[in-house]
């Protein structure tokens, strides 16, 4: 069993740090690897890591703890509960990481990939391109088996030719793109708006045709201004809410 190492974080001072770095690990613990240890290093060796003070990283651990995807024991130490349930509101606070911890951790199976014609609606986004490649995953709760959601990425096919579907089927796109493809995300624009399940979706879904749905956009630009994914995700709506946290600072 390998020790549990938790991902690296650039933290943004107009963000609250608990907050990123409470995200960041959640990503972290939810696309950890199965023979990782369930043991997570001390307070100090985590605020020393992240770059906080201990205070900061008390209080990220509070949240989840209150969450329920750890549990804290005196003298003994902190410890992943295997057994979570990783059912989360739809979080929007800036950060990248927040979109990465939001799409990471439930089973992941990659329905397939390809060229596909860039649509309409979408394209503005890929003003030069008329094909891009897709990507199409399914995720489901771990426990149950039960669809939670399923997300298109379109992804521009210079960047989709270093991805592994393999990749995909452990992390989100987002995470994939940017440390494993190298591609240096400056903002995600993203949209999420009450649908109708389409057949395709209910069909995947497992929800009844019309049923209502969370119908997630998030377009990723890289530090240039292009855009490289524009990703959307259908979520359940009986799974799901929607919170958005507006920082008074």
């Amino acid at each position: 069993m390998t020790s549990f190492a938790p991902d690296s974080l650039a933290l943004n001072r107009k963000l609250p740090l608990w907050y990123q770095v409470s995200q960041s690990l959640r990503a972290s613990i939810l696309g950890r690897r199965p023979d990782d240890s369930l043991r997570l290093p001390t307070e100090d060796a985590l605020a020393e890591h992240y770059g906080v003070s201990v205070l900061t990283m008390r209080q990220a651990l509070k949240e989840l703890e209150a969450e329920g995807l750890i549990t804290r024991h005196r003298r003994r130490g902190t410890f992943i509960e295997p057994s979570a349930r990783r059912t989360s509101p739809v979080r929007l606070l800036g950060s990248v990481d927040t979109i990465v911890a939001q799409q990471s951790g439930e089973h992941t199976t990659v329905l397939g990939h390809g060229p596909a014609p860039v649509p309409a609606e979408l394209a503005e986004h890929f003003p030069d391109l008329t094909e891009a490649v897709a990507f199409r995953r399914l995720r489901s709760d771990e426990s149950s088996g039960e669809p939670t959601n399923w997300a298109e990425n379109l992804v521009r096919p210079e960047l989709a030719e270093q991805i592994h579907p393999g990749d995909l089927a452990r992390w989100p796109m987002t995470k994939v793109l940017r440390d494993v493809v190298g591609v240096r995300i400056s903002r995600i624009t993203d949209t999420v708006e009450a649908r109708l399940a389409d057949p395709e979706t209910a069909g995947l879904l497992q929800v009844p045709l019309l049923s209502p749905i969370l119908h997630y956009t998030g377009i990723t630009y890289d530090e240039d201004g292009r855009v490289v994914d524009v990703a959307r995700i259908r979520y359940r709506g009986d799974r799901f809410s929607f919170t958005v946290t507006l920082d008074a600072h």
